[in-house]
This record gives C-alpha cells, structure tokens and sequence, in this order.
C-alpha cells in the first residue's frame, strides 16, 4: 500500500459518517455477544445441539472488542494529532471515560447489593469490593474503560512516535503487528505453562493490559493518518478481502471445536479467548471489512438512504459509548427473567432474537435517557454542564425579575 502521511498542520476537523457507523455495528455485535453468552448459561445439556451451536460461534463474535480498540486509535488520531494541548486532551478525555466508570461500578456494586449480595452492606466489604473493581477493571464488562483510561496516558507517546518517523508509518504498523503476533502465541502457548501466581495483577491478567490491544490502537491511528490511501486500498481489494473474511469467520466454528478443543484440549474460557494468533488475523479483516462496510453507508447517505435509518445511527452513534457502558443492565433483567422460565434449550435457542432485541432496546433506553435528561449525562460521558449552566443563569434572570417586580409593586 502506496502512503503518504498526513499533514500536521491544523485543519478543520471532518465528520466520518462511516465511523458512525462502525459504531453502531459493533456495539450492536458486543450486546449480541453478551445476549448469547446469557442464553447458554441458562441452557442444561451442555453438549446438546443449542448449547453448542452458541458456544461454537462464540468467537466469530470476538472482533467487536478490537474494532472498539481500532476506532479509539482513530478517532482520538483525527480529534487531537494536532492539537499538541495534552493538558487539554487528559481534562477531557479522563473525565469524560473516568466519571463513567466511577459511578457505574459504584451504582452496579450498590445494586448487587440491594438485590443479591447482603454482604455488599457492610461498609467496609464494599469499600474493599469497590475499590478492587476500580483497579481491575473485572467487573460489569468495564475493563475496556480501564484500558481506554490506559491508552490515554500512552496516546502523545503514539502521537510522538508517529511524527518522529513521518516516512516510516509502514514499518511502524508492521511492527507492531509482528509484536501482536507474538503476544498471541505467547499468551496462547506459553503462558499457561508458566506459574504467575507471584506476577502483579496488571501482567497475569493481561486482558485489561493495554499493551496486549496495541496493534489495534496503532492500527486506528495508523488509519486515520493515511485515510485515503487505506480506504482506497481496502475498495481496490474488496473482492478479495470479504470472501476471505468470512472464510475465517466460518473457519472460528471447527478452530473452536476441533482444533482448541479437541485437539489441544483447552478450557472453555481458553478455547474462546479473543488473545489468539487466528484472532488476530480473523480480527483484523473483520475491522477492514466492517470499515469498507461503513464507507459504503456514508455513500449511501449522501444519495438517498431512509431518513429513519440515518436518524437510528446517528442517535445510535452519539450513545453507543453509554449503550456500552449500561448494558449491565438489560443483561441482568434478561438473565433474571430466564431463571424463571423452565423450558427445553431448543426453546431458549429460538428466543434469542427477542433477547438481543430486548437488550438493546433496554440499553437504548437508558442511555438515550442519560443523554437527554440532566445530569446524567454524566453517566454515558457526555455531562450537559452547558444546560445546567443555562438554566441556572435563566433561573437567575427568573428570580431577578421577580424582585424587580415585587420592589416596584411594593
């Protein structure tokens, strides 16, 4: 791939209709993911026909954790590369993630406590359980905010590295995606052979190290930098990449089974991990094609799309951090109701597109409702401090005249 970079001079920030796209699509693939997983734990016969046919597909579902990653390196790459005003980028970006992930591990914890964990009560378990969530990130599907968090303490570092080699931006991504590799099969085939017992948290537990997702941070920027030249590349091999693409996606059914399974005999959280070498691979021509996907919706938006279904991904788009975030929740109110319903694993199977749209119509809902209502914008990362702020200073001007009223009545 022929690439120039960028630019470094400052110029007005364009709006990429396809990343809204991309946005709505994989926080869409994450809630199905998470909506499967819901249905096969309720299941009974584990090695029954339902049950497999969920677990099995399980990691074709897998992309849409590093997609999440890709579009963070490109969109932070196309906001703030040259802006060079860092104090300004961690004021926003740490509040804008770190509030968010605050208060719902706070508010999730409290409801664990008021609806099935007493021991929650007691001061001073919660406050121990909390913070522990806080510093793990292994609780309520947070850990993608620990590591965004993470990311933007490194994100001038990626910035820096990409300005000191302006003609060197192809090495730096094949790098970085020779490092991912071996990570992977580090990970995969070194890893479980090793006592990390005595290991800090952060490294035995790499799955919220950011390190570990840095190929696709690098990756996003990477994207962004060289925009034209990569999306003109991936529209000149499309007929390459989507046939390949769903090979490997079909190709996660039998690597599941016969090869992880069966053949090295991994557990079924090792088996489905996303931090593998064919992973890595599948993950990536997924992101591409789901990219040329969204290119293909921003062009259609500009030539006659239905206006509900450009209205549903704006929207969507504006939220999809806030859906993630309080997904928690329909999930929770979805496996509650399935603990209540006895019925064969067939029928659970059937029922899950009335789950998944039930959880993303719940997780809508909320975060629609935070986005709109003060003050819980805070909640989904965008605090509406501008309409306190207006209705306070209108609130003033109410009273003002009011007194001035009452002074001239009286």
């Amino acid at each position: 791939m022929q690439s120039s970079a960028v630019s470094t001079k400052p110029k007005k920030r364009r709006h990429l209709y396809e990343v809204d796209f991309m946005r709505i699509f994989f926080i869409f693939g994450v809630l199905l993911n998470h909506t499967t997983t819901a249905f096969a734990n309720r299941m009974t016969d584990a090695t029954g026909w339902a049950h497999m046919t969920l677990v099995s597909t399980h990691l074709m579902l897998h992309f849409t954790r590093m997609g999440f990653m890709f579009m963070t390196g490109l969109v932070l790459t196309l906001s703030y590369y040259n802006r060079n005003d860092w104090p300004t980028f961690f004021k926003k970006r740490l509040a804008g993630s770190g509030w968010p992930y605050l208060l719902w591990n706070f508010f999730l914890l409290l409801a664990m406590m008021i609806f099935s964990d007493s021991h929650l009560a007691n001061l001073s378990v919660f406050s121990q359980t909390y913070w522990d969530a806080i510093i793990h990130g292994d609780r309520f599907y947070l850990y993608y905010i620990l590591i965004t968090l993470q990311l933007y303490l490194l994100f001038p570092f990626i910035v820096k590295l990409f300005k000191a080699l302006p003609k060197k931006h192809n090495w730096i991504l094949g790098i970085s995606f020779t490092i991912q590799l071996v990570l992977m099969f580090i990970i995969k085939y070194g890893l479980p052979h090793v006592d990390r017992s005595n290991w800090l948290w952060w490294f035995s537990n790499y799955g919220v190290n950011v390190f570990t997702y840095q190929f696709y941070f690098i990756f996003g920027t990477y994207a962004m930098l060289h925009y034209d030249d990569v999306t003109g590349w991936i529209q000149g091999h499309i007929k390459l990449i989507a046939p390949v693409t769903i090979l490997l996606g079909l190709g996660t059914i039998p690597y599941y089974l016969s090869y992880n399974e069966s053949f090295l005999g991994l557990d079924g959280g090792a088996a489905v991990s996303p931090h593998q070498p064919y992973m890595l691979v599948y993950d990536t021509m997924m992101i591409i094609l789901v990219f040329w996907i969204g290119k293909a919706y921003a062009y259609w938006r500009e030539h006659g799309i239905w206006p509900w279904l450009e209205t549903f991904i704006k929207n969507g788009a504006i939220i999809s951090f806030g859906i993630y975030l309080d997904q928690t929740l329909g999930l929770n109110v979805l496996s509650r109701f399935l603990t209540i319903v006895h019925a064969p694993d067939w029928v659970f199977f059937i029922a899950l597109p009335v789950g998944y749209l039930f959880v993303i119509g719940f997780s809508f809902a909320v975060a629609w409702f935070c986005y709109k209502v003060p003050p819980f914008g805070i909640f989904i990362g965008r605090p509406q401090w501008h309409i306190l702020k207006k209705n306070r200073v209108a609130a003033q001007q109410r009273a003002e005249k009011r007194r001035l009223q009452k002074a001239e009545n009286g």
